[in-house]
C-alpha cells in the first residue's frame, strides 16, 4: 500500500526586496515530502481568485483560494532538508482544467469524487431506515457512508444488525452529565439521548481540495422535555492526492461547544467520540486486522495508545482498509484506543482516561485524518504520513 501526507501549515510573509513579486518558499524539514497538501495565508494586498505558483523551471502547480484567503496547492517532491522557491502569479480562468475534487447534493446526502471516482457521501437529513424491522429511533443523519476503496469496494458499513446505532464515521458520546441528567448519546434506544443533523452550512468543490461543513446538534432528553447539550461544526475536506486510483486522503475536524451555561461532563468509559464502523464482511472475526503505530493489534491493541490505527481486510477478494490518523494536539494524544474484540470497529476514547468537561464558552476541537486505500498495510508508509500530519513542512511568503 502507497499512501500519501496532506496537511496544512502556517504561513509567514517577511520583506525580501531583491526581486518584483511575491514569494513562496517550502521547506521539507527533516522528512522527505511527496504529494503534499500544503497551505499558506494570501497576503492582503492580493485580491485575485485564481493564482498558481511556478518553479525555477516554469512548471505550475495549481492553487486553490479559500473563503478566509488560504491558499493551498499540492507540493509534488521535496526532499529532507531541501527547500523550492515558487512565484506566485495570477491565472485565468480559461487556462485552468475541470475541477478534479467534487461535491455533488443530491436528495439526503452530499456525493464527493476524485478524479470521477467515488470515494464517500456524507448523510444529511436521513430519508429512511434501511430495514422496517429497525426501529424509529435508531434513524439518524450527520455522518459518512458509504466510504469506498480506490477499486471501488466498500470499506465501511451502516446500520449494522448487531449495532444500529453504527454509522460509518460518525460521532457521538456515550457516559455523560448534563444538567443533573444522564444522557447517552452513542446508545440511542435508551432513549436518553440522541445526535441531530441540523444543516450543511457550505459545501465546494476544487483543483486541490472540496469538501464540506455541517453542524449536528447533541440533544439531551429528560422526559417530556427536550434540550441541546452541544452544538457541532464538521469541518471535512478531501484532498487532490493519488490521482484517483492509488488512495484516498480526507481531513475531518469536528469542533463542539456547549448549548447552555452547563457544561459536558464526560465520566470515564471505554468508547466515546469520533467512530468507524468497517465492513460487514468483517464481522467474521477471521476475515478482518488492526494494526497500530506501536504495532499492536486487536488482540493487545484495545485501550492502548498510538498515533494511527488501521482496519483491514479482504473484500470481493482484495484486501482494503482505513487508517485513522490522531492528531497531536488532540485533547490527550496520543489517545487511547477502543478496538472493539468481536466488531469491525474503532474509537478513540479520551473518556478512556478518566473524566473531563467540555465547558461553556470553550471549543472542544478533535482532528482525524483518514487514509483509505487498497492493500495491506505499510507501517513505514503510514508513518511517514503521520509524520507530515504532526511536523509539517514550514511556508514562508516573501513580497518584494
Amino acid at each position: 500500500m502507497v499512501i500519501v501526507a496532506a496537511l496544512f501549515t502556517t504561513g509567514s510573509i517577511s520583506s525580501n526586496r531583491t526581486e518584483k513579486g511575491v514569494y513562496v518558499t517550502v521547506a521539507a524539514g527533516k522528512f522527505d515530502r511527496r504529494e503534499v497538501v500544503t497551505s499558506f495565508a494570501l497576503p492582503k494586498e492580493l485580491k485575485g481568485s485564481r493564482y498558481s505558483l511556478r518553479d525555477r523551471k516554469g512548471h505550475q502547480l495549481e492553487v486553490q483560494i479559500d473563503p478566509d484567503r488560504r491558499a493551498t496547492f499540492v507540493l509534488p517532491e521535496l526532499k529532507a532538508g531541501a527547500t523550492e522557491r515558487f512565484q506566485l502569479v495570477e491565472s485565468k480562468q480559461s487556462t485552468r482544467a475541470p475541477q478534479s475534487v467534487l461535491v455533488k447534493q443530491n436528495e439526503n446526502r452530499l456525493d464527493l469524487t476524485l478524479a470521477g471516482h467515488p470515494v464517500f457521501s456524507f448523510v444529511t437529513k436521513p430519508a429512511r431506515l434501511p430495514s422496517p424491522d429497525i426501529k424509529p429511533v435508531f434513524l439518524r443523519g450527520g455522518y459518512i457512508h458509504p466510504i469506498l476503496s480506490p477499486s471501488g469496494r466498500l470499506v465501511s458499513d451502516d446500520y449494522p444488525s448487531d449495532h444500529y446505532h453504527h454509522h460509518g464515521i460518525w460521532f457521538a458520546w456515550t457516559k455523560t452529565q448534563f444538567d443533573g441528567s444522564h444522557p447517552d448519546f452513542w446508545n440511542v434506544d435508551d432513549l436518553t439521548g440522541r445526535v441531530d443533523f441540523d444543516s450543511v452550512e457550505t459545501s465546494w468543490s476544487g483543483d486541490v481540495h472540496a469538501g464540506f461543513k455541517s453542524k449536528q446538534r447533541y440533544v439531551a432528553l429528560n422526559g417530556a422535555v427536550e434540550r441541546t447539550a452541544l452544538n457541532e461544526e464538521w469541518d471535512v475536506r478531501l484532498y487532490n492526492v493519488g490521482g484517483g486510483s492509488r488512495y484516498f486522503v480526507f481531513d475531518i475536524v469536528a469542533t463542539q461547544e456547549c448549548a447552555t451555561s452547563s457544561p459536558l461532563i464526560l465520566e470515564e468509559y471505554r468508547y466515546g467520540g469520533m467512530g468507524v464502523r468497517g465492513h460487514r464482511d468483517w464481522k467474521d472475526k477471521q476475515k478482518v486486522s488492526f494494526l497500530t503505530s506501536e504495532g499492536k493489534t486487536r488482540a493487545d491493541g484495545n485501550a492502548t495508545r498510538a498515533r494511527w490505527c488501521r482496519m483491514y481486510g479482504p473484500v470481493e477478494g482484495r484486501v482494503v482498509g482505513m487508517a485513522i490518523l490522531d492528531h497531536p494536539v488532540n485533547f490527550r494524544a496520543p489517545t487511547p484506543m477502543r478496538i472493539n474484540p468481536d466488531d469491525p470497529f474503532f474509537n478513540y476514547a479520551p473518556s478512556q482516561l478518566g473524566r473531563f468537561e467540555i465547558k461553556p464558552g470553550e471549543r472542544f476541537v478533535l482532528r482525524y485524518r483518514y487514509v483509505v486505500a487498497d492493500g495491506e498495510s505499510d507501517p513505514a508508509d503510514l508513518n511517514r504520513l503521520w509524520n507530515d500530519y504532526a511536523d509539517p513542512p514550514q511556508v514562508t511568503v516573501e513580497s518584494s
